[in-house]
């Protein structure tokens, strides 16, 4: 859950616990990709955090407000990441389709349970389901805009995003729980048939490197 850290302090003899925004917010988060949107409730987080409703109320004018903040997180996090890679400048569209593919490695960059926690909480919401609409045109185009900076025709291009983004998608929403260890040996095909190029040797080593040192982190 990328900025949004947890840091609960302490504070008097009697040892209570004073939660900060940062703690709603990352249990609200949690618990928005955990059990839903219907279940963020004020009373209930509070009740978690062991602290009154008045703690809430310092921090957020309402529900709406904190429900808000939450999807300006989604925003600053999945979307903002795909969109900075799909941009980076790239000797070539091997290498652009690699940035991209940075943000299915690193739940730093992309996280699919948020994404997911989004798209049910649109199937509610008709104002969260134009935002996902927005996020989605604006993930893609970011991604067409790439393969055009390479030569690719405009009609080719956003059909090339649509692929790449929308199997990506595909891929977390039918929960295939297969291993980056076992995606890995596939890079290779995976460059060649996003982009009608041949990936270099030195290409699929640069990523399989960032890959391992991804997995390393995460511990």
């Amino acid at each position: 859950m990328a900025a949004i850290e947890t840091t609960i302090q302490r504070t008097g003899a009697t040892g209570n616990v004073k939660a900060t925004r940062e703690d709603w917010l990352k249990l609200a988060l949690e618990t928005l990709i955990s059990d839903g949107v219907e279940r963020v409730r004020v009373l209930t987080l509070g009740q978690q955090l062991d602290v009154s409703r008045s703690s809430f109320y310092w921090y957020f004018r309402s529900r709406q407000d904190l429900l808000d903040q939450l999807l300006d997180h989604w925003r600053q996090t999945n979307t903002k990441f795909i969109v900075e890679r799909a941009r980076r400048p790239s000797d070539t569209v091997v290498r652009g389709v690699m940035s991209i593919f940075e943000c299915w490695v690193d739940e730093r960059l992309f996280d699919p349970r948020l994404d997911f926690a989004i798209r049910a909480w649109a199937r509610r919401s008709p104002a969260i389901r134009r935002a996902l609409d927005e996020a989605d045109e604006e993930r893609v185009n970011a991604i067409r805009d790439m393969f055009m900076r390479h030569g690719y025709d405009e009609e080719d291009a956003f059909v090339r995003a649509r692929i790449l983004y929308f199997m990506q998608i595909g891929y977390y929403s039918l929960e295939l729980d297969e291993p980056m260890s076992s995606r890995l040996p596939h890079v290779a095909s995976y460059l060649r048939s996003f982009t009608g190029q041949e990936p270099t040797t030195k290409d699929v080593e640069d990523f399989s490197r960032y890959v391992v040192e991804t997995m390393a982190r995460k511990g």
